[in-house]
């Protein structure tokens, strides 16, 4: 079993445009799509379509419209009532896959709310393999919120997996090592973001073929305790840095569409791989193939097996 958290879901609407999108304009739309959404949501999609045992933990009233978009799809989970609806986020694909996101704050969680969400996710970790505890902090959730369910998590045995940004990413390093968990997904900006270093330039030397400099920032956070140091570097690929070495897999040509859900299929792709107990160059080819997967399908489309062929995300060890 596979438990995934998603601290501030979503109902994900989905517009395509027919041009590029004007500030100030007038547009039509071609298509509009409603998901279930939120970033352990699409975690969770991505594990179920590939037939892995997944429970997808959610703050959602019994009457909130993102329950039955969960059952349509036959993904299980497991809702904390909350009192109040989830958000509603807009997201604009143009297309050549450019893709502008508008999300709402969430509804605000109070301390008793955010106290029976972590018991929620301690009860479905009790013999799971991997818990994923993906996407921003809802308002009233304490920022530390992710490092203090992975201190709670460590007792279980459990391995976790932690995908977010900005103030919880960063509280979540500043806990370590008290804190240490298994992988962590920065892209190029949130590897920034925690080393000093700059984010285009780790993209821009992955891409000219010497993902170094980004290891070596990568190196810095397994250091500190983290066991695995997944970047994804968009249509640069991807470098893997563990206890064991390190391993750089350009992403495989695939004309974008959208990068809705990309990162949450590569964290995905990941943890599929290791349940499956493959190396750590083969967990990075498939978290790779998941991700660029999901940038060639269109608005909020996931990837399912048959989209993604890991042998076509060639890794190389860095060292």
């Amino acid at each position: 079993m596979i438990v995934t958290f998603t601290a501030n879901p979503s109902l994900d609407r989905t517009a395509v445009l027919d041009r590029p999108l004007t500030r100030g304009g007038v547009h039509r739309v071609e298509s509009v799509t409603v998901e279930a959404g939120g970033k352990g949501v699409n975690v969770a999609r991505v594990l179920h379509d590939a037939g892995q045992d997944v429970l997808a933990v959610l703050p959602a009233n019994a009457s909130d419209p993102i329950l039955p978009a969960l059952r349509a799809i036959g993904l299980p989970h497991r809702a904390v009532a909350i009192g109040d609806p989830l958000r509603t986020n807009l997201t604009l694909t143009e297309a050549d896959g450019t893709t502008t996101k508008i999300n709402e704050p969430g509804p605000t969680l109070t301390p008793q709310q955010v106290d029976d969400c972590t018991a929620a996710v301690l009860a479905a970790a009790e013999g799971a393999s991997w818990v994923a505890l993906s996407g921003s902090l809802p308002p009233g959730a304490p920022v530390d919120w992710y490092a203090r369910m992975v201190v709670a998590l460590k007792p279980l045995g459990v391995r976790v997996a932690v995908d977010t940004s900005d103030a919880p990413l960063q509280a979540l390093i500043d806990a370590l090592p008290a804190a240490a968990f298994d992988l962590i997904k920065p892209n190029s900006e949130e590897l920034a973001q925690l080393t000093g270093g700059d984010a285009l330039e780790f993209e821009a030397s992955a891409r000219s073929g010497n993902p170094r400099p980004v290891a070596d920032a990568a190196r810095a956070l397994v250091d500190r305790g983290i066991g695995s140091v997944l970047v994804t570097l968009g249509p640069a690929g991807a470098v893997l840095v563990t206890a064991e070495g390190s391993w750089y897999a350009p992403a495989p040509n695939v004309p974008v569409k959208s990068t809705v859900g990309a990162g949450d299929s590569s964290v995905a792709g990941y943890i599929l791989a290791d349940v499956a107990g493959a190396s750590p160059g083969r967990r990075l080819q498939s978290a790779v193939a998941y991700g660029s997967a999901a940038a060639g399908l269109a608005g909020t489309a996931l990837p399912k097996p048959g989209d993604a062929d890991p042998d076509a995300a060639v890794f190389t060890p860095i060292d």
